[in-house]
């Protein structure tokens, strides 16, 4: 089954150029012009696997629209690509702190941009082996075929690469992971991404895990790596 893209993007032409390659490439795909006209499609047609969203939109900003498909239960883990002209660091993280999973500048080639939507929907999907659907880790409990994270038995929203980066982490205990590696395993596209994405993506991970982040520990110099064990006074 063709897998499906919604792309809101307010300049025509490059609306209509990402369309028709997507179109070539084996993509069902639907265009929307604005983020009013966007949010209707994901939220209640629930109709893409994925969003390519810009983030300078007329009216509800690219920026809103992804905070408002995370906050609601059926798009929370869908996964979003943002487009922006703006390149500087502050507009990147603000992107990824709304919700985004990678973030592409304009100008940028559309082979690229194909590259990175094939590499994230084909590396959502945790890689679990032989393990349990369902894992406990002190104060953390992971649902692998729910998509759903608990901390302290309360449930957190992750987005789809937020999971799939500590699905990695858990399958990987005790183990040090440097940001290439992490780059390529969870991203697949550490030709076109930067390291500083690892590190804006663990830390919004680490905020949204609560007292459960603190198992994602930093090594200085390397990269991080995921305990081998709870604390002693968690649960085990």
């Amino acid at each position: 089954m063709s897998q499906s893209i919604l792309i809101i993007e307010d300049e025509q032409d490059l609306a209509s150029t990402l369309e028709y390659s997507l179109k070539q490439e084996g993509f069902k795909t639907r265009v929307a012009l604005t983020g009013e006209a966007g949010l209707p499609i994901a939220l209640n047609e629930g109709w893409p696997d994925l969003v390519v969203l810009d983030l300078m939109l007329p009216g509800v900003s690219g920026i809103e629209v992804c905070r408002r498909l995370r906050e609601n239960e059926q798009t929370r883990t869908l996964p979003v690509i943002m487009l922006t002209a703006r390149g500087e660091e502050i507009d990147k993280v603000m992107g990824f702190e709304a919700g985004a999973d990678d973030y592409v500048v304009k100008p940028f080639k559309v082979r690229e941009l194909i590259l990175r939507i094939r590499a994230i929907l084909r590396r959502i999907q945790p890689e679990r082996g032989e393990a349990s659907p369902l894992v406990t880790f002190g104060r953390l409990k992971v649902d692998y075929d729910g998509h759903r994270v608990w901390v302290d038995g309360e449930e957190t929203n992750l987005t789809a690469m937020e999971f799939k980066l500590l699905t990695t982490f858990l399958s990987r205990k005790g183990r040090v992971q440097n940001r290439d590696a992490l780059l390529n395993d969870v991203w697949g596209v550490n030709a076109f991404v930067q390291t500083r994405t690892v590190d804006a993506h663990v830390k919004r991970l680490r905020e949204k895990l609560g007292p459960a982040g603190k198992y994602m520990e930093t090594i200085r110099g390397v990269g991080y790596r995921f305990r081998d064990r709870p604390d002693d006074g968690d649960e085990a």
